[in-house]
């Protein structure tokens, strides 16, 4: 008998935002093809008798291509195993989900999805950003900086236009060329703008900005998130002012409990 791929989403980070059925599926798990992202202790639900595939990618370096990632799915599945696929976030949104189960339907195999909560709710939720307001934002874009169609591609004049807050992806570290391109598109300069650094884990780094500013924000570790709009100055507001290190702006490190 063949067995079954379940696509879950690990989560922003923390262990405690797994859902109560992502937690029991990985438990149960004969095979598990995790990203490279995935947080320790979520890694720790594995059982000890289970295969661990990481088949993530990091700074761009690649240790299996995604046809390889598909075809070990398959392999693992058509063998009888319960194999689950883990990635960061929800596997829906930027995470190569439909082309894993284009392989998955192409080879007859049951496929089912486990969402989790992605990057822009928890970075969201652990900084107490509302994304939406019924004054100012009325609308949630995700945004990816590093993909197969690329920053170039998005439509920032019509975004700009939906008074949308936007939550990017992914930004990588040139923010200038970011700045450059919201501008044009006819953000204002004084936009407020956050770059959150390893959300809801304890080594979460939150930097506070403008759009003007956002050219000399500092490199804090990944995976990162860059959201932008009017409710980003809604942020809880105890934050480390850091002079000499980012000078007219603030940057936060705080330790979560």
């Amino acid at each position: 008998m063949k067995g079954k791929v379940y696509l879950v989403g690990a989560g922003p980070g923390d262990p405690e935002l797994l859902t109560l059925k992502a937690a029991r599926v990985l438990r149960s798990a004969d095979a598990v093809l995790h990203d490279e992202l995935v947080s320790q202790p979520i890694l720790d639900l594995i059982p000890r008798h289970a295969q661990v595939h990481n088949v993530g990618k990091r700074c761009g370096e690649k240790k299996i291509s995604q046809g390889e990632i598909n075809a070990l799915m398959v392999a693992l599945a058509g063998s009888g195993l319960q194999v689950v696929r883990l990635k960061g976030g929800d596997p829906l949104i930027f995470g190569r989900a439909g082309e894993e189960l284009a392989a998955l339907r192409q080879h007859d195999i049951d496929c089912e999805i486990v969402p989790g909560i992605t990057a822009a709710l928890g970075a969201a939720a652990s900084s107490q950003i509302a994304l939406t307001s019924r004054q100012s934002s009325h609308a949630l874009v995700f945004v990816a900086g590093h993909s197969a169609s690329g920053f170039e591609e998005t439509d920032w004049p019509a975004l700009v236009q939906s008074g949308a807050t936007v939550a990017v992806y992914m930004p990588g570290h040139d923010y200038s060329t970011i700045a450059r391109k919201l501008r044009l598109a006819g953000i204002n300069h004084e936009t407020p703008c956050a770059i959150i650094s390893k959300a809801t884990t304890p080594e979460e780094q939150v930097c506070s900005t403008t759009l003007h500013s956002l050219e000399h924000a500092p490199v804090l570790p990944a995976p990162t998130l860059l959201v932008i709009g009017s409710a980003v100055a809604q942020a809880k507001h105890h934050v480390v002012p850091a002079p000499g290190l980012w000078a007219g702006d603030e940057f936060r490190h705080e330790e979560q409990a």
